[in-house]
């Protein structure tokens, strides 16, 4: 399963360079100097070898070996790159976003919803959910989700009073 890793926001410069708004956490692990790129953009699917990264501003400033300057660097943006997620350690605690969207969203053993997104904040991760066709907001904590069934494709929650109100 492909995950959508970056999005280039615009082309940086006259050599070539784009800025990419990385996505995930593991998008810095993804785009390194000689990685081979998936590219989508308007219907169409590029593959892009990486020649140079550096970060720049919370985002990341990448050339191409098939990007010669500036005006091949500008067909590139609103382009999304997508990669197959890293092995994770069987022993390793925590979840990628990738694996938490989708998810249908259980309380009381009911379904309730759907996960659409993640969010990253400093302190904790923020589930996006689908309910009753608005989206209410979640702290991924295990007080409020303590149960997460990847194999299933599921989570429950318990949420505080009021929360799914809000």
């Amino acid at each position: 399963m492909e995950m959508l890793i970056g999005r280039v926001v615009k082309s940086h410069g006259i050599r070539g360079e784009v800025a990419v708004e990385l996505l995930t956490e593991e998008s810095e692990d993804h785009i390194v100097a000689g990685a081979v790129l998936t590219g989508r953009q308007a219907g169409k699917e590029q593959r892009l070898t990486v020649k140079t990264v550096r970060p720049h501003q919370k985002r990341l400033l990448v050339s191409f070996e098939e990007i010669p300057d500036r005006t091949a660097a500008d067909s590139l943006r609103g382009m999304k790159f997508y990669a197959e997620p890293l092995e994770r350690d069987a022993e390793e605690d925590g979840y990628y976003d990738h694996e938490l969207i989708g998810l249908e969203v259980r309380m009381d053993k009911a379904r309730i919803g759907e996960v659409t997104g993640v969010m990253d904040t400093p302190n904790r991760k923020i589930l996006e959910v689908d309910y009753q066709g608005r989206e209410v907001l979640i702290p991924f904590v295990m007080d409020i989700v303590p149960e997460v069934d990847l194999e299933q494709g599921y989570l429950t929650i318990t949420p505080p009073e009021g929360l799914l109100d809000v």
